[in-house]
């Protein structure tokens, strides 16, 4: 089910140490246990585990532990063929919308409940932790959390009038800022997108969890299990986002492949993304940009949608492997390594304390992806990659192959609803 965060009153009082407090002894070792912990390959992140790794280990001389990455297209089938075969990962990094998926190929195993007690998961992490739990048992848990923003470039603005501090609040502000911020040439060809279009990126998160809402819709219902977009109000949000590039003419999908790549390249006055996105775009030299919430609808609506990598201990650790991973993956859920995620990668701390300070909330950078958790939703996918290549597809349709939105969302439903069935009917 979707699940709404509200940004209540939190625990105040952090353990200290391990992320529980949990002891977890190495007893009766002639050296040090050896665990592997497998992510896939996204420059920061990888940087911030081998800072945790280092600190982890010298606060722990009996365990060693040895990072892996492989590319994000491979990540999952290396997985499942290594744990599979009683090798790889003993801690892994998992997107909670394959959770099902590794849950049913036996990859991963629930959380020991004296080392991550459900009491303490629920009353310190945000409430979008409830992804990762099935039944009573948790079968893993973040280090940081994510929501979308609006990325925009400041000096594009400025070039074109408009006042670089002042991002669009709504959603007919940003059309009305791209179309004067897009730059063609002679051709008619856009050299300088006013906005970035990305399917493939988070725009099909934009448009199922925050665009339907706004236009009237719900993505889902049913515990996610029903598709409900294929209505009017989601042929509107189709016909919204689409529009950007057929009517609009304020973005090209495929324009320099990929929407961060032209952010990053200053040919993008906007992008919506990430906060992963934060430490790439750290490194940006040839202009300032800024961080805004999600442009509201005209009536003030907004939703954003939130989610994250989790950490699991897999199938293949037993006995002092097993504590191991326990107690290394404890140590990422504590606010110590938190603190690192959010400094080195820029996502958000998983723990509501560790999150919502107040120097956080008045960052410029991270505010606005906090603001946007009071306001989002998980999607509670059964295969996430399919589910985005469904919605992917479905913009597809309309912008190459001329279907009217109404006909594309409603096959996009179709579709979509056949593979939750054939997936939960398994």
């Amino acid at each position: 089910m979707s699940k709404r965060i509200a940004r209540n009153s939190f625990t105040k009082k952090l353990l200290a140490g391990a992320a529980f407090g949990i002891g977890l002894t190495l007893a009766g070792q002639a050296g040090a246990v050896e665990i592997e912990y497998w992510q896939y390959i996204f420059d920061t992140r990888v940087k911030a585990m081998d800072q945790l790794i280092g600190k982890f280990q010298a606060a722990n001389p009996d365990i060693k532990v040895k990072q892996t990455t492989f590319p994000y297209a491979d990540y999952q089938t290396k997985v499942s063929a290594a744990v599979a075969a009683g090798n790889g990962p003993d801690v892994v990094q998992l997107f909670y919308g394959w959770l099902d998926g590794f849950v049913a190929a036996k990859l991963i195993q629930p959380l020991p409940k004296d080392a991550f007690p459900n009491a303490a998961i629920e009353a310190d992490f945000f409430p979008i932790v409830s992804a990762m739990k099935r039944g009573d048992d948790y079968y893993g848990l973040p280090t940081a959390v994510r929501s979308l923003a609006l990325f925009y470039n400041k000096k594009l603005l400025a070039d074109a009038g408009l006042d670089p501090n002042a991002p669009p609040k709504t959603l007919d502000d940003l059309v009305t800022m791209a179309e004067k911020t897009v730059k063609r040439d002679g051709a008619g060809n856009i050299t300088s997108e006013g906005f970035a279009l990305d399917m493939a990126g988070q725009d099909h998160q934009w448009w199922r969890e925050v665009l339907v809402r706004q236009f009237g819709g719900a993505p889902y219902a049913e515990g996610d299990r029903k598709v409900t977009y294929g209505d009017a109000a989601g042929a509107k949000a189709l016909a919204f986002y689409t529009d950007l590039q057929l009517k609009r003419k304020v973005g090209q999908l495929g324009f320099m492949d990929e929407a961060q790549a032209a952010f990053k390249a200053g040919k993008a006055t906007f992008t919506i993304d990430g906060t992963f996105r934060l430490g790439a775009f750290s490194a940006i030299k040839g202009f300032e940009w800024g961080v805004a919430e999600l442009p509201a609808n005209a009536q003030g609506v907004r939703s954003n949608y939130a989610s994250y990598f989790a950490n699991a201990i897999t199938a293949k650790a037993e006995g002092e492997k097993k504590a191991a991973a326990a107690k290394f993956l404890s140590y990422l859920t504590s606010p110590e390594a938190m603190e690192v995620w959010l400094k080195v990668v820029g996502e958000l701390p998983a723990r509501r304390a560790v999150a919502l300070t107040d120097a956080n909330l008045a960052n410029p950078i991270h505010g606005p992806f906090l603001a946007g958790l009071t306001n989002a939703h998980t999607t509670m996918f059964v295969d996430e990659a399919a589910q985005r290549q469904i919605t992917m597809d479905m913009v597809n349709r309309v912008l190459l192959q001329g279907q009217s939105p109404a006909d594309a969302v409603a096959a996009a439903a179709t579709a979509e609803q056949a593979l939750i069935d054939r997936v939960t009917k398994k």
